[in-house]
């Protein structure tokens, strides 16, 4: 795999691209416009503005003018900047430290979060839950070795912030280890303790620029080339390597090529086009429709163009096959998370096709970011998606009209297939089922 750090055009705004590429395909994308940087992950001290009770929030100013949403939830974790009178719950006016977790996006306000993270390739440390934690990807001689090396750390009665181990600790040695976690501490202690004394609406810590961030959290395992044409952010990736991890400084590679730019290079510019578009072609002649909706994310399988020389049963299978190993791809590069409604085809594929998608497209091994997922299958989604099936042709109005079969109306839909459309009141209900025809299931996809 290959770590990719270029510039180029974006609809005429020059940015920062970082492309993350396996076996040949670029798995992941992120972009940044050249001059802005983000906030996401930036701690403030920021005043409560005023309570919603009724659903449970605070809104939460960091600059003036700039507001920013509180789950109250978090609440009992927070690090007061003001002085506190009594445990009492927050009320506005009071000033405390919020680091931001969403950067605003589609009318929505930015989200802000009490629990402090600060994020090493090892380590993070965080100030909300005060436990000790490992990955889940590492293996059992790797967590009860690490486990020994951080007993003391643990172990203290004092101790003020919680300790989770990443999955790329398991090449690193002891000392790498906890010389990564007294930089943590440092951190912590500028931000955290140092913060309280700060005056409102300061910045008391902003993290790296994204690409470093790529760098530190690619897997050092399956991560082969780290490669730039921008001379200022070579050098500012030399100068994190040396100081954090200098065995990884012999990947990092300049590229110098004025005639064949980088991106055209990893055809950045195709991969870009491709994300804009709901249509996603596979190599069979099958195709994805990926809608992304205000409440969930619907990707939808089609034979398309494929029509196969075998059994109708096989020919779904490679579709569907090929299509699961696709949209494992298209959930890293497009950042899709939410509810996600897959829908397939064949019923009788949806064991194969669950335990495929659960183990490639939910859980990738090279993929940093833990997920928690769950799959339902569509009994119960089934009748919801096709409740309203009835005659359009005899339908003139979109209200309870009288048909043309003389029946009237109101008069509850009989049977179809032996499957009951509930809640259907229209007569001349049209069957819109075919053995076997569709399949759906819901996966939550939640960062942790």
């Amino acid at each position: 795999s290959k770590l990719i750090i270029t510039q180029m055009n974006i609809r005429q705004i020059p940015c920062y691209v970082c492309a993350y590429e396996e076996d040949g395909k670029v798995m992941e994308l992120r972009f940044e416009p050249v001059g802005e940087k983000s906030s996401l992950g930036n701690i403030y001290v920021g005043q409560i503005e005023n309570i919603a009770a009724n659903i449970g929030a605070a809104f939460v100013q960091i600059s003036a003018g700039e507001k920013c949403y509180l789950q109250l939830s978090d609440a009992p974790n927070a690090i007061y900047a003001s002085v506190k009178k009594g445990d009492r719950p927050l009320k506005a006016g009071d000033e405390i430290l919020v680091q931001i977790s969403r950067e605003a996006m589609k009318g929505k306000l930015p989200a802000v979060t009490t629990n402090l993270n600060f994020t090493g390739k090892y380590l993070v440390l965080t100030t909300g839950d005060k436990k000790f934690g490992l990955s889940s990807k590492l293996s059992n001689d790797d967590r009860s070795r690490i486990s020994k090396w951080m007993e003391a750390e643990v172990n203290r009665p004092d101790k003020e912030f919680g300790i989770i181990v990443r999955t790329n600790a398991a090449d690193a040695s002891k000392e790498e280890i906890l010389k990564e976690l007294e930089y943590l501490k440092g951190l912590y202690h500028k931000a955290a303790v140092d913060g309280r004394s700060r005056t409102c609406f300061s910045c008391v810590y902003r993290t790296e620029p994204f690409y470093i961030s790529a760098v530190r959290d690619a897997n050092s395992r399956n991560l082969e080339e780290i490669m730039t044409d921008i001379p200022e952010i070579s050098q500012q990736i030399s100068d994190y390597l040396t100081s954090n991890s200098p065995e990884e400084k012999e990947k990092l590679r300049f590229y110098d090529d004025k005639l064949l730019p980088l991106y055209k290079l990893y055809r950045l510019e195709t991969v870009l086009e491709e994300i804009q578009h709901e249509k996603v072609w596979l190599n069979s002649g099958g195709f994805l429709v990926i809608q992304q909706t205000e409440a969930f994310v619907s990707i939808d399988v089609n034979s398309g163009k494929f029509t196969g020389k075998k059994k109708m049963q096989e020919t779904y299978r490679k579709i569907n096959l090929e299509a699961a190993k696709e949209i494992a791809r298209q959930l890293r590069l497009r950042n899709l998370s939410g509810i996600i409604l897959i829908i397939i085809r064949k019923r009788k594929l949806f064991i194969l096709v669950e335990k495929l998608l659960s183990h490639v497209a939910l859980h990738p091994r090279s993929h940093h970011v833990p997920r928690i997922c769950h799959i339902i299958p569509a009994r119960s989604l089934y009748d919801i998606c096709h409740q309203k099936a009835y005659c359009n042709r005899n339908q003139r109005r979109n209200d309870f009209s009288r048909c043309s079969c003389k029946k009237g109306f109101g008069q509850r839909a009989k049977q179809l297939r032996k499957r009951q459309i509930y809640g259907t009141d229209y007569c001349c209900a049209k069957q819109v089922y075919e053995k076997d025809c569709f399949v759906g299931f819901v996966v939550f996809d939640e960062f942790l």
